[in-house]
Parts: C-alpha cells; sequence; structure tokens
C-alpha cells in the first residue's frame, strides 16, 4: 500500500520550529518528539517543545503585542490577513504535501483544506471591518452613548490533529481580525502544516509577537496558558473529556472559552428520498477524513421500508472507494491517524459484533504497513453496543431503520452531542420537520457540505458552546464596551 511517492517523503518535510516573540527557534538542545508518516509508520521529523520559561516568554511577548495590534486600524490589519491568504494560495502545493505526508489525508480532501484556510484569512480580514458599535439614545441631552467593540485581549488558542489547517486558520483569523495577540498550541502530530500558516502570516508582514506559536505537553501547555491573567479568551477544538476540563480551568478565571468539541453526526433517510445520491454522497462524506471528522455522518437511520435498498448501495458505494497512501493521487481514503485509532475502531467493531451487528463490508485492518483500516458498514447495530453511544472517529458507518419521523427524531437527539445532523427527503414538509426537530449546531438537507467561511461553526449540548466562521464569530471575540460621556 505504499506508493512510490512516499520513498523520500521525509525529504520533503519541512524544519520543524516553535514560533517565540516573533523567532524561529529551531529543535536544538530541546525536548521533542516525533512526527510519523501514518501511511507508513516512519518518522519523518522531531517537532520541539517549549518549556515553563518559553511560555512565559510567550505571555510576556503576547500581552506587549496585544496593546500594539489592538490599535492598529481593522483595515491595516486586513491587508496583513489577506497577503496571508495569498501566500497561502501561491503555496498550496507544499502546504498540501506536507499534510499528506503528517496527516495522510488524500490530495483531494488536502487541496480543499488548503484552499477553505486561505479562505478563512479573507473573510475575517473583511469582517474585521464591520465589527461595528452604535450609538444609542440618552435619557438626559447632555449625555452621549456610544457602545463599542473592542478586542477582548491575548487568546490561547488550542487545535486537534485532524484538520491541521482550516482548524487553526478558523481560530487565528478571527482571533487577528479582531485585534487579538494568540498563542497557539496545534496537534504535535500535525505541526508542519500549521507553521506553514504562521509562516504565511509572518511573512505577509505580521507584526512579531501578535503571533506566537508552541508545542509540548498538551496538558502542562493549556494549565499554564489559561491559568495567567494574560490570557482573556480560550478557544479549543477536540474532545468532549478535554473541553470540560479547560472550561473548569477557564472558569477559575472567569475567562469566556469556546468550545468545538464531538459528535456522532445522525443522518435520516426518508422513504421518498433518492437513495442512489443519499447512499453515494453518504458513504463519501463518512469516509472522508477516514472518519475522523467530528461532524461527519455516523448513525444511518433509514425509514424501514427502504433500509434494504439503502443498505446494498451504500456499502456499494463504501466499496468503490479507493484505500491507500494520501500521496496516491488515486486515494480517496487514507490511514488513521496513529496505532491508537486502529485499536480503538477495531475494539469498536469487535464489540458491535460481539453485540449482535452484521458487519457488511470492512471491519478489519488493511495493507502491510502504516495505520489503515478497511472502511467499514455495521448493519442492524443493537442500542447495547458502545459504538451507539461512543463517538467513533474512524472509518465505521453504523445501520440501523426507524419507523415514523417521531421515531427518527428521538434516535438523532437521543445522545448528548449536538454538533451536526442530516437528513434526505425529497419532501418539503419533511425537510422543515427535520430542521426544525433536530437537536444540532449544524444540520444539512440533502447535502453535507458545512465547513465554508461564511457560516457559523459549532456546536450544542456537550458538543460545545460558541461558534467559529461566519458573521458570529468576530462578534464573540470582542467584548461590548459601553461608553456614556456628559457633555458638560
Amino acid at each position: 500500500m505504499r506508493d512510490t511517492a512516499s520513498l523520500d517523503a521525509a525529504a520533503d518535510y519541512d524544519d520543524l520550529f516553535v514560533f517565540l516573540g516573533g523567532e524561529w527557534i529551531g529543535a536544538t538542545g530541546r525536548t521533542m518528539s516525533p512526527v510519523m508518516n501514518p501511511a507508513t509508520g516512519e518518522v519523518i521529523g522531531h517537532v520541539p517543545h517549549v518549556t515553563a520559561a518559553d511560555l512565559d516568554r510567550a505571555l510576556d511577548v503576547a500581552n506587549h503585542s496585544f496593546k500594539l495590534w489592538s490599535r492598529t486600524p481593522a483595515y491595516e490589519r486586513a491587508v496583513i490577513l489577506k497577503r496571508a491568504a495569498t501566500l497561502i494560495r501561491e503555496r498550496a502545493t507544499h502546504i498540501e504535501r506536507l499534510m499528506m505526508l503528517e496527516e495522510g489525508k488524500p490530495l483531494a480532501e488536502a487541496r480543499y483544506e488548503v484552499a477553505s484556510a486561505a479562505d478563512y484569512f479573507e473573510w475575517f480580514a473583511e469582517q474585521g471591518k464591520r465589527s461595528y458599535g452604535r450609538v444609542v439614545p440618552a435619557r438626559r441631552s447632555e449625555v452621549q452613548q456610544l457602545v463599542k467593540r473592542q478586542a477582548i485581549g491575548p487568546v490561547a488558542a488550542f487545535t486537534p490533529w485532524n484538520f491541521p489547517a482550516i482548524t487553526p486558520a478558523r481560530k487565528l483569523a478571527a482571533a487577528l481580525a479582531a485585534g487579538c495577540s494568540v498563542i497557539i498550541k496545534p496537534a504535535e502530530e500535525c505541526p508542519a502544516t500549521a507553521l506553514a500558516l504562521a509562516r504565511a502570516l509572518d511573512d505577509a508582514g505580521l507584526p512579531k509577537g501578535v503571533l506566537q506559536m508552541v508545542f509540548g505537553d498538551p496538558a502542562t501547555i493549556s494549565a499554564h496558558l489559561i491559568a495567567s491573567p494574560v490570557i482573556r479568551k480560550v478557544t479549543f477544538t477536540g474532545s468532549v473529556p478535554v473541553g470540560r476540563l479547560l472550561a473548569a480551568q477557564a472558569a477559575q478565571g472567569v475567562k469566556p472559552i469556546t468550545l468545538e468539541l464531538g459528535g456522532h453526526g445522525p443522518v435520516l433517510v426518508f422513504d421518498d428520498a433518492d437513495l442512489d445520491e443519499a447512499a453515494r454522497l453518504g458513504a463519501a462524506n463518512r469516509f472522508r477524513g477516514t472518519g475522523q471528522i467530528c461532524i461527519s455522518s455516523t448513525r444511518f437511520l433509514v425509514q424501514r421500508s427502504s433500509y434494504d435498498a439503502f443498505a446494498e448501495k451504500f456499502v456499494a458505494a463504501t466499496e468503490a472507494l479507493r484505500v491507500g497512501d494520501g500521496l496516491d493521487p488515486a486515494t480517496q481514503v487514507g490511514p488513521l491517524a496513529n496505532e491508537r485509532q486502529v485499536e480503538k475502531v477495531s475494539s469498536l467493531v469487535a464489540d458491535a459484533v460481539k453485540h449482535g451487528a452484521t458487519v457488511l463490508t470492512g471491519g478489519e485492518p488493511t495493507g502491510n504497513q502504516g495505520f489503515f483500516y478497511k472502511p467499514t458498514v455495521l448493519a442492524n447495530v443493537p442500542m447495547s453496543a458502545r459504538i451507539m453511544h461512543e463517538e467513533p472517529f474512524g472509518p465505521i458507518a453504523v445501520l440501523r431503520p426507524f419507523d415514523t419521523l417521531e421515531d427518527g427524531l428521538a434516535e438523532a437527539n437521543r445522545l448528548p452531542y449536538g454538533l451536526s445532523a442530516y437528513a434526505f427527503t425529497r419532501a418539503a414538509r419533511t425537510a422543515i420537520a427535520v430542521g426544525d426537530g433536530f437537536d444540532a449546531g449544524m444540520i444539512g438537507i440533502n447535502h453535507f457540505n458545512m465547513i465554508v467561511s461564511e457560516l457559523p461553526f459549532g456546536g450544542m449540548k456537550e458538543s460545545g458552546y460558541g461558534s467559529e466562521g461566519g458573521e458570529e464569530r468576530p462578534r464573540e471575540l470582542p467584548c461590548h464596551q459601553v461608553h456614556q460621556s456628559s457633555l458638560t
């Protein structure tokens, strides 16, 4: 399963740094952790870790740079962010290859992600100009009342490995557009992609110290940064347990936090749906990113009279997907991120089968190297199986029948997750009913495309709170500041 293009992969991989105080600091004399190509299991680089002293320095720099950056006119900030977007597009081929090497994404997915990351910088460059305030009529003629939007302060941002370009871009672009300085800790599994974004911002003329990028032990870094009085806003994308922990840490300092956490996306497929389209799009969405996507469709709930026909079409669409190294242009499904993910997926499948589920296709690892697992479809999965309650975050699709609209919505909303939900139907009445009935922050009817810069991105219930993207994000980062000026 190894493409010849991967033979010299390590030679194509960038040197790794921490970006601290405007300096690119290498690994010499530092603790490091290996970066692995998940398609081959080979180590392709080593990412340097920061120390406690480094974090203290980063906080001092962020505090100082915020005072300058927040007073920079929004139009000047926009010029820099747009220039960074242009540089990302110019360097897209290189950044895409970094992503394929360290995250295993197929070329088509890497291209989409890098292009989307550039879009976020361009979008928020414009949105930063629109952090409007307002004049509120006063009760006395000698008083003027203004409501202004002010940057909230230095931001601590934490991002995962599954979207190493889009997720940092969403957080960085919004915060920088609002006038905030940022200390960001991307995932140690995929550092080069995030560093490429930082390099583009640096080359675009972002003042030194406004952005700092650190790597190391996640628990140590998050605790150190969030506890500091310098940090005034926290934003995290990742698992529910870690999100709870960071929310508790932020609460100690009464700091707002944006959380984008896990999901277990239901898909309701009704009898009147285009089953061919639902199966084709459903399989493509479910196994995109090897299923390691928080808004991915996972539970396919199919109206009973269409269940067998849909299952047949869905299995055929799944088996048509090409699994392989992301460096191979023909690949549609890449590897899992690491050995832990393979073990987790294997465990969930084994548990489902033990409780009576049927494996329609897949159900086992594949290949003689790397972390590949066959796209898997489980039918008639009982409610006692773990996968009906736990986010799989891997290439497993669950099929279950339902009878009425009410039954389908009840199952779709049963779990504590509320990130994404989908439905396929030709009936406008049904589309409206499920759109209103889903307990989810993002809802797709007859499609799955949720990641665009102009739309808010976020969930409800245990999937987190706050939104990223769209008009909502820049309004969330700055605080309101009410000015009452007496004219006498």
